[in-house]
């Protein structure tokens, strides 16, 4: 049986460089399934996919969404590593509540981050953490589409359909 998974995010299109660099070099299996990004939806948020898209149709934002990125952490028992972002929540989460709206007033609150080793198929060691800590990894990132996403039976990520968010000041 066929395994499908859906989910919104925000890719990372500028200043990719050195993230990148990471996580081809520290968890390539996880680099090469999905470039470096911030998930928005999880699979479960989604399920009415036709009224998450409209309400994604509706969305015209003035500036991108910002956010600022912390140093990086280790999580699941250390296995993992991820930047998880100290400024620009609010926004995220107020985007969160635009795409849900009407199907989920009050969404469960998420952590917006960049995964650089995901523990589902690395392991992050002390001294691989060090390196990682020693990389000039980007601190402010601005996103400017969203994303629908596909998975089919643990393959490569696919972007499905895209969306500009941000009106151009020219409009």
């Amino acid at each position: 049986m066929q395994q499908t998974r859906q989910q919104l995010t925000l890719f990372i299109t500028r200043q990719t460089e050195v993230i990148e660099q990471v996580r081809s070099q520290f968890n390539p299996i996880q680099h090469s399934l999905i470039p470096a990004h911030v998930t928005l939806c999880r699979e479960d948020e989604i399920e009415q996919l036709d009224q998450v898209l409209a309400n994604i149709k509706d969305i015209k934002l003035s500036s991108p969404i910002q956010m600022t990125f912390g140093a990086v952490e280790q999580f699941e028992n250390g296995k993992g590593v991820y930047m998880p972002a100290k400024a620009g929540n609010d926004s995220f989460q107020q985007l969160r509540k635009l795409i849900l709206k009407g199907i989920n007033d009050s969404p469960r609150p998420l952590l917006p981050h960049i995964t650089l080793m995901h523990p589902r198929n690395s392991t992050c060691t002390s001294e691989i953490f060090e390196q990682i800590k020693s990389y000039p990894l980007p601190t402010v990132l601005s996103f400017y589409k969203i994303s629908l996403i596909t998975q089919i039976n643990r393959g490569k990520w696919k972007i499905t359909r895209e969306f500009d968010v941000v009106v151009s000041k020219k409009e």
